[in-house]
């Protein structure tokens, strides 16, 4: 049986730290209605605007969130705040695009951006990096450009917003976020991603 309170609390607290930390209106217009989980290897927990290192965040999460077996949705990933929160001029850098999945089956989607973990500059401060999951009107066809995590290219000036839009994907049903700043993994990643 649904406890709807405990419901209603949680799309609160969802929607409370979406606006506080204006992730609406920076990625989305609306917040998700649903907290989505998002644990990494290396044992840490994204908790609604928590802070993480990029060392900690390097491997592909398990994301997991209240899915329809059914119905097919998309993950992504992306960073509003590239290379700077109070200088946005790449927003949105996306990290991660995985549509086509299967219930929750994140393995059994189509890999659109495959992972690249949280890369923020030296002394550009917190960049929140938020997770939202989609749910899609059926399995879908798409024309973007599949990216490998080799490469930075094409993943600069992304909008969420507007590949729901496009692919007609409504508000998103799942999401959270973390922020993160420059740690001494960073460099790695950029050699990783050609720079």
């Amino acid at each position: 049986m649904v406890n709807f309170r405990v419901l209603a609390r949680a799309m609160s607290t969802v929607a409370k730290a979406f606006e506080t930390n204006q992730v609406v209106p920076d990625v989305v217009p609306k917040a998700p209605a649903a907290l989505a989980k998002v644990v990494y290897s290396s044992g840490v927990e994204v908790k609604e605007g928590n802070e993480l290192t990029p060392t900690q965040v390097k491997d592909v999460p398990t994301v997991t969130w209240d899915a329809q077996a059914d119905k097919f949705y998309t993950v992504a990933m992306t960073d509003p705040d590239a290379p700077s929160r109070t200088e946005p001029k790449f927003r949105e850098w996306h990290h991660w695009l995985v549509s086509n999945v299967p219930g929750s089956n994140i393995a059994g989607g189509e890999t659109l951006s495959a992972y690249v973990g949280s890369g923020p500059p030296p002394d550009t401060g917190l960049h929140r990096y938020v997770f939202l999951v989609y749910q899609q009107p059926g399995k879908l066809n798409f024309d973007e450009p599949r990216l490998t995590n080799t490469s930075g290219d094409n993943r600069a000036n992304f909008s969420i917003a507007k590949f729901a839009s496009k692919y007609n994907l409504g508000d998103p049903v799942a999401g959270n976020f973390y922020q993160a700043q420059y740690d001494d993994y960073v460099p790695l990643l950029y050699k990783q991603l050609g720079n």
